[in-house]
């Protein structure tokens, strides 16, 4: 099975696969496709299908299986299936997982469920937007003082956006006139330093991801407030994952793919299954098994063992921690002079 060229492109076995800058900006085409979805739902057919969708999409077990919890669990494999990220990043990663206990486990004592959903949903869209604006960079080559505008100008209307889709049925009327008032008025302030930071950009490329990063976020506030929660999360989880995804499947491409060097993919290999396929097809399969039956089999575990019931403790707790963890590794396992930034190589912009 090759290399999917769509993705990637190797020019030799020494230089290895690179990820394609335009592969990466090819993902925001979600954004007008999503909005041609609604417009022909909204003007042809009535609505109908608003009216069969989730309102949120945390409903489909289908969604939680193709988005999200895969790539969380890839990120996490991927560095605990290598002795030399677990020994280079060992004080990191317990401090913290002490830290997560600490908070949501002895914290959850003092501090309602409500912030700490907040906490946690405000560390998301930082996540999630921190990425996006990070590839861009790249491209873009922004001074510092124009990428953070842009950066916390997206991050203050996606928490907006993310606290009006998730908590609705918590929120007031009032409140949520708040989230969507506050979501717009971040989305203009973000076109407008879109416009002023465009100054910086010399390339076309770069021009296209300075522009795809700010319609992405206005795109979905705008079919938000129409109402389509489910395609105000589409948009920027699709194109976060599969960036993600490319990361990790060009690190296993550079680093296995003609010699494995980890017990994973050496038994990947007597497998016959590319270095390219290996954390794609173990986080998905992890992932149904996990959300399809992880909370059923630990309370029947604890039912019979303990003669007590433990609800959620694979989709919240363990899932939960292993997302906290992936927000927190992911700010730095990329950077310049990491062990697995030098396994990633992008074609020229």
């Amino acid at each position: 099975m090759s290399t999917p060229s769509y993705v990637f492109s190797a020019s030799s076995e020494r230089d290895g696969a690179y990820i394609s800058f335009r592969f990466l900006l090819g993902l925001y085409a979600i954004v007008p496709l999503c909005l041609l979805t609604i417009g022909l739902d909204s003007w042809l057919f009535n609505r109908e299908l608003l009216d069969t969708l989730p309102s949120s999409p945390g409903h489909y077990l289908l969604f939680q299986i193709l988005f999200g919890t895969p790539h969380i669990l890839a990120s996490n494999l991927l560095l605990f299936s290598h002795k030399e990220y677990r020994q280079r990043y060992r004080g990191k990663l317990i401090g913290i997982t002490c830290l997560i206990v600490l908070v949501f486990g002895l914290g959850s004592l003092w501090l309602s469920h409500h912030t700490l959903y907040l906490f946690s949903a405000c560390w998301t869209v930082y996540h999630v937007l921190k990425q996006q604006h990070g590839v861009a960079k790249a491209v873009c080559r922004l001074p510092n003082h124009a990428f953070y505008l842009q950066l916390w100008l997206g991050i203050a209307a996606g928490i907006a956006i993310y606290f009006g889709v998730f908590l609705k049925n918590s929120l007031t009327s009032e409140q949520a006139q708040w989230c969507a008032d506050l979501a717009w008025i971040f989305c203009a302030a973000f076109l407008c330093s879109t416009w002023f930071c465009q100054r910086y950009v010399s390339s076309q490329l770069g021009l296209a991801f300075l522009w795809a990063n700010c319609l992405l976020v206005v795109a979905s506030c705008l079919v938000y407030s129409l109402g389509y929660y489910f395609f105000a999360i589409l948009m920027p989880r699709l194109v976060h994952d599969i960036t993600a995804y490319s990361f990790y499947i060009n690190h296993d491409i550079n680093r296995h793919g003609s010699r494995p060097d980890n017990d994973l993919h050496r038994l990947a290999k007597s497998m016959k299954l590319p270095a390219w396929l290996v954390l794609p097809l173990l986080s998905f399969l992890l992932t149904f098994i996990l959300q399809a039956y992880g909370d059923n089999w630990i309370n029947a575990i604890a039912q019979t063992l303990f003669a007590t019931e433990w609800h959620k403790a694979i989709s919240i707790g363990l899932i939960g921690y292993l997302a906290l963890m992936h927000y927190y590794t992911e700010s730095f396992l990329w950077t310049s002079g990491s062990p697995l930034r030098r396994y990633i190589r992008f074609n020229s912009p």
